[in-house]
């Protein structure tokens, strides 16, 4: 598909949010982390499911949600009960809009690319450490939140929903991966945070974790 193209697709996309019960919906399925169905959307935001099914549909035909099938183990009885269910979770697909069009993606590409070549990942990381300790300030969730982690608790845990640099670190794995727990740790340590970036790999989330310290 050429760019205009992409474009295009990407505004039909943020176009789609304008709903703001579609809106809700789409925070809702982002929130939850996992696949849910109509019912608990439904239920989530105390609407009909047919309304919840028809701004689901919508989502995926902008291509911001997608679609999977499961049986439900605690599906109420009645017609239709034993077959698979139909789920929703967010879409892997990127979508951005730049009016004019701009490709930092691409730049971002080729500085990636510079820096390996040139064995510059130690360098990256330092810079990345201090940029995350002149960043941190008293609100950390709100730091995260503001630069596209989306944390979220798990058990001792502070995990991150979400990748801002997801493109890159498909490209180039071992140098985004790096960057990113640098930017991480030193966010943490500026912020006096009582927690450990880590390295934990995880389908559809950071693959930095964010551990807490026990306390002594």
């Amino acid at each position: 598909m050429d760019g205009m193209g992409e474009e295009g697709d990407s505004i039909a996309a943020v176009g789609a949010l304008g709903d703001p019960t579609r809106r809700k919906v789409y925070d809702l399925v982002v929130a939850s982390g996992r696949s849910v169905s109509r019912d608990e959307v439904a239920q989530g935001l105390g609407v009909a499911r047919t309304l919840a099914a028809f701004h689901l549909d919508k989502l995926v035909e902008a291509g911001l949600l997608e679609v999977g099938y499961a049986r439900l183990a605690n599906r109420p009885p009645g017609p239709g009960a034993g077959r698979p269910a139909k789920l929703y979770r967010r879409s892997e697909s990127q979508v951005a809009v730049s009016l004019p069009p701009r490709s930092y993606v691409e730049v971002g590409s080729l500085l990636a690319e510079a820096v390996e070549r040139s064995g510059a990942d130690l360098t990256l990381q330092r810079v990345a450490h201090e940029r995350g300790r002149a960043a941190a300030g008293e609100d950390m969730w709100e730091v995260l939140r503001e630069w596209g982690y989306e944390p979220f608790e798990r058990d001792a845990e502070i995990c991150l929903r979400n990748c801002p640099f997801h493109a890159l670190a498909q490209e180039f794995p071992p140098l985004i991966c790096g960057m990113n727990l640098a930017l991480l740790s030193g966010l943490a340590e500026g912020a006096g945070w009582p927690v450990t970036a880590r390295m934990s790999p995880e389908k559809g989330q950071c693959c930095v974790t964010l551990s807490k310290e026990e306390e002594r």
